[in-house]
């Protein structure tokens, strides 16, 4: 059965941690230190996605300012994918933006993952960038 948490609590930070630990450190590469930042506190929500009670998609909800949206660590385990995870993680999070009053969802994109959040609506706004080693853009969305 399929459970969508969203808050702070410490179980459910260490789900995400353990989902962005598979796919951005050890699939990707990317450094701990780069992937756990100054973002990462206690008063951080997370949103999680469990099969059966066990953690299989994230992402970090973040808000730029009042009015914008920065969905980021968005990952999904790799056993799961192709399967509307990153899509439903998307789109809930831009709901919860939109009850705390945001305006626009604003993301920094790997450019591998560009036409998925196109399909999204989202919008290249940006030249290509570094970001952790992985070439990425900013996408925007404005949300109704």
């Amino acid at each position: 059965m399929i459970q969508i948490v969203f808050n702070n609590a410490p179980w459910n930070r260490a789900a995400s941690f353990f989902l962005r630990t598979l796919v951005f450190v050890q699939e990707q590469g990317i450094s701990l230190k780069a992937e756990f930042d100054a973002l990462d506190i206690d008063r951080t929500f997370y949103i999680v996605i469990y099969y059966d009670n066990t953690p299989v998609a994230t992402a970090r909800y973040q808000q730029d300012d009042e009015k914008t949206l920065r969905p980021d660590r968005l990952c999904v385990h790799k056993n799961w994918r192709k399967q509307g995870l990153g899509r439903r993680l998307l789109l809930e999070l831009e709901q919860i933006g939109r009850k705390q009053h945001c305006t626009l969802s604003r993301i920094h994109g790997e450019k591998q993952a560009v036409g998925f959040y196109q399909r999204l609506g989202y919008k290249v706004v940006s030249d290509e960038f570094i970001e952790d080693g992985i070439i990425c853009v900013l996408l925007e969305k404005e949300l109704y």
